[in-house]
């Protein structure tokens, strides 16, 4: 696929079908993902697969509570309970597939390099024609004990990215973009 398409034709999904994602896919974006950039090229990112729908919506369910419990006053926050306290709303819309890019160990830059091998990822996901979506509701959890106890991560790795992957049932149309700010100097 042309760069160009992939970066403009990506978008949060949020709308899957049932279908099972395949091994070979789910190594594709995986392989993909690891290419990306990081700082001193660490490349301090591991994968969690999960692929157990009992155990999407358990941790849907327990991160909504996380989420409901620390949810902070801002301009989104009545909207985000309101689906928060929805008991029909799974915060991984019943995709087959989440995939946690997590950091080994604390380092400074983990964040930065977690996020482009997840952008990395997102954009291997559209080019094999499944979409994708970063669920940031689910990273307090998974960052909890509890959390990473129950996807078996070791104590020491930090969730960063929790990312969905799946057949869609339709991919979302394009939306607008802000204008870029540039400032030009010389």
């Amino acid at each position: 696929m042309n760069l160009d398409k992939a970066i403009s034709g990506r978008r949060a999904v949020r709308d899957y079908t049932r279908q099972e994602v395949d091994q070979d896919a789910i190594r594709y974006v995986i392989d993909c993902a690891v290419m990306a950039p990081s700082a001193i090229n660490q490349q301090p990112w591991s994968f969690t697969v999960v692929r157990d729908q009992n155990l999407l919506d358990t941790v849907s369910r327990e991160s909504k509570l996380q989420m409901i419990s620390t949810i902070q006053d801002n301009r989104h926050a009545g909207e985000f309970r309101a689906n928060l306290e929805d008991p029909a709303f799974h915060i991984f819309y019943h995709a087959p597939v989440l995939i946690v890019i997590s950091a080994v160990e604390e380092g400074p830059w983990i964040v930065e390099d977690c996020a482009l091998a997840a952008e990395n990822l997102m954009l291997s996901a559209y080019d094999r024609g499944l979409g994708s979506c970063w669920i940031g509701f689910a990273q307090s959890y998974l960052n909890t004990p509890k959390g990473k106890s129950l996807l078996n991560m070791p104590e020491t790795w930090i969730p960063i990215a929790p990312i969905i992957i799946g057949h869609t049932n339709r991919f979302p149309i394009p939306v607008s973009r802000n204008k870029p700010v540039i400032q030009w100097i010389g």
